[in-house]
């Protein structure tokens, strides 16, 4: 299966919420916003699907790693941050 990184056309800066899943007993469902999907207009293909890549650098050494290797990539990276709200 070959994959196509999306590439946003601006910076994207908006907060969202994880929703809960019955099925699994956890918060493991990300709701985009409609500022992504506008961003990212391939979202609304029905028909295509969609993957994700995730990696979690455990310290700042790790993280700043990984960007050294990206500089040969063509597509940005996306920062996630997740909290836990009182």
């Amino acid at each position: 299966m070959e994959r196509k990184a999306l590439a946003p056309k601006r910076i994207i800066d908006i907060n969202g919420k994880l929703a809960y899943a019955e099925g699994f007993q956890s918060w493991n469902l990300l709701r985009l916003k409609k500022e992504i999907v506008d961003e990212f207009p391939q979202l609304k293909e029905k028909r295509s699907n969609f993957s994700y890549k995730l990696i979690f650098c455990r310290n700042h050494e790790e993280l700043l790693n990984h960007i050294k290797k990206l500089k040969n990539d063509s597509v940005m990276p996306m920062l996630m941050w997740m909290y836990k709200e009182s």
